[in-house]
């Protein structure tokens, strides 16, 4: 008898693992997960509105540094409101990336995303190979105050973030805002091409099933960089799996920054983009 109670005892115990391990493993396969790096205008610079504040528990933020102010401790998962980056950033295309995605993914899908990007950024600062070249491009402290955030190497930060969060859920894409800083150098493409192969390997990703979004930078009025879109277009080139969102009507703020709206509407089209790829249409 005591023996049969013992052997009922361990059935109950065994099928209840079996179960929550199947339940832990649904709900993991149903958090999609985005990287965003780059520099200023994936930080985020835009002026944020009351409609930007309105959030969803389906959308969620990996928060990337201790920010006190805001009551986020650094790798910890929220509900995804802006600032999204630094504790003093503003409104993101990462934002309406994330609003754009649970809005067309059915209810069962949570999306998170964590935003690691430095403002003035060569692409280069994120090559885990020579980013000690680029991590005091400028000497100004606002620069400089920005790495820090991130240890002196942003790569290896949003590195150790992702293989946190891939605990929690499971990585899908990653996007990139940036350019600015490289206007002109063709080699920019080989750069990005290098630090997106290592960002899979070192996550044990496969490219086939993380694409890479790369936005234009801002091309309307009198702006700094447009003549970087040429460049920029021909990442799909050399990555094979690389999308590239046109910036076409986001207007901006300055001659390098998108204002609010440019802002949301780039966040949408980088959200097309992933959908299009996953077999969705984009209705909202």
């Amino acid at each position: 008898m005591f023996t049969q109670k013992i052997k009922a005892t361990l059935i109950i115990l065994t099928s209840l693992f079996v179960l929550n391990t199947g339940l832990y493993a649904q709900k993991k396969s149903n958090f999609y997960i985005y990287l965003c790096f780059g520099q200023s205008n994936m930080e985020g610079q835009g002026t944020i509105e009351p409609q930007d504040t309105k959030t969803n528990k389906r959308f969620r933020m990996f928060q990337a540094v201790d920010c006190p102010d805001l009551f986020r401790i650094k790798g910890k998962w929220y509900t995804a409101e802006p600032p999204t980056c630094q504790c003093h950033t503003k409104l993101s295309p990462a934002d309406y990336f994330g609003k754009t995605m649970i809005a067309n993914l059915p209810d069962s899908i949570t999306v998170g995303i964590i935003n690691v990007a430095v403002g003035g950024s060569d692409i280069r600062l994120f090559d885990k190979d020579i980013y000690q070249n680029y991590d005091s491009t400028y000497t100004e402290s606002w620069f400089t105050n920005k790495v820090q955030a991130y240890g002196m190497n942003p790569y290896k930060h949003l590195i150790d973030l992702a293989k946190l969060a891939q605990n929690d859920g499971v990585i899908k894409g990653i996007l990139l805002h940036q350019g600015e800083s490289n206007t002109g150098q063709e080699e920019w493409v080989n750069y990005v091409k290098k630090i997106y192969e290592n960002m899979l390997s070192d996550l044990s990703l496969n490219s086939a099933s993380v694409p890479l979004i790369a936005g234009e930078v801002l091309s309307t009025g009198d702006n700094c960089c447009s003549r970087m879109n040429t460049i920029i277009n021909q990442l799909p080139s050399v990555v094979t799996t690389a999308k590239v969102v046109s910036s076409a009507q986001c207007e901006g703020e300055d001659n390098a920054h998108f204002n609010s709206e440019g802002y949301r509407i780039l966040g949408k089209r980088y959200a097309t983009e992933i959908l299009k790829l996953m077999g969705y249409s984009v209705i909202k």
